[in-house]
């Protein structure tokens, strides 16, 4: 279903099955019998949105041995690597004690971008006096909670959901839901800026400078926009046909000429860093295969900080 302007979705179709499917990826990682990355709450949140493709994907029934994606090693490796990132960063922001970069006592202020199900809320070990937003589509958020609730899930800090549409006024709603621009934030828009036009793009991250203290942080993907076209749209199209979804991601990306998210949030004012992919892959221990390589091109993890004399 190609993306309209104004379009809407839940977590069964469009750009919200595709969270649905990182999280499936990330049930299936933590079932395997040493696992890379532990997110408990993941495979109920799959099954209870019910996306048959997704069910499957966590239980590894889609997975190709040998195929340079849908291999389930390849696929776990893929989503530990992702996963950490993030789950990295928000330690390295809070200063948990497991980091060695922390400044003072630690940023206690988080924003989840585009939440869909990600489960940090309740899985991180934050630390007391730690405030975490998720900022998503009312029906995500709502799904979210009442599934977790269930569950007998409780969040790990204080948690404020924040139900509104990127493309309306988020930030009068996430202040309206007591952040305070005031303080420091930890920020994390995963997998969210290839879903947006290249305009949006550039307001997003504006909007998130207006809204950060000196020293706030922000973790998101650096994109290759030459690797989304090509072999690479080939055989993204390919594995949405081989996992069964009636969603093919190419359908759902924005693929114009764009800047930069690390050039854009550098000319305002952020010291921002991309960490290859390859390089992650390392960091963990994992090969990289070089046909994914040239796929991916120049795509990496971003991570930046608001300079202290803004």
């Amino acid at each position: 279903m190609t993306r309209t302007e104004g379009d809407s979705w839940d977590l069964a179709n469009s750009v919200g099955a595709t969270a649905t499917g990182v999280a499936a990826s990330r049930a299936l990682a933590t079932k395997q019998p040493e696992p890379l990355i532990d997110d408990p709450f993941a495979d109920a949140l799959v099954r209870a949105v019910g996306l048959e493709h997704s069910i499957r994907l966590a239980d590894g029934d889609v997975c190709v041995e040998g195929d340079l994606m849908l291999d389930k090693q390849r696929m776990c490796e893929q989503i530990a690597v992702r996963t950490r990132f993030f789950d990295d960063f928000f330690a390295t922001a809070v200063g948990d004690g497991n980091s060695t970069t922390a400044v003072g006592d630690g940023i206690r202020q988080a924003v989840i971008l585009a939440s869909g199900l990600d489960t940090r809320a309740y899985r991180l070990d934050w630390p007391a006096g730690s405030v975490v937003f998720e900022v998503d589509q009312p029906a995500v958020l709502e799904f979210k909670t009442r599934t977790l609730t269930g569950l007998g899930a409780e969040p790990a800090a204080e948690l404020h959901t924040v139900p509104v549409d990127l493309r309306d006024d988020w930030p009068k709603a996430l202040r309206d839901n007591g952040f305070d621009p005031q303080a420091p934030t930890a920020w994390i828009a995963e997998g969210l800026l290839i879903y947006l036009p290249p305009e949006a793009q550039d307001r997003l991250l504006d909007n998130i400078t207006a809204l950060s203290a000196p020293g706030s942080r922000l973790a998101t993907e650096h994109m290759d926009a030459a690797s989304l076209t090509g072999k690479w749209s080939e055989r993204v199209t390919e594995w949405s046909k081989k996992v069964g979804s009636d969603v093919d991601l190419m359908d759902l990306f924005y693929s114009g000429e764009r800047t930069a998210a690390r050039d854009h949030l550098t000319a305002l004012g952020w010291d921002a860093t991309v960490q290859p992919t390859r390089a992650a892959y390392e960091s963990h221990g994992f090969p990289y295969p070089d046909e994914l390589a040239d796929l991916a091109g120049d795509s990496g993890y971003l991570s930046a900080i608001l300079n202290t004399s803004n």
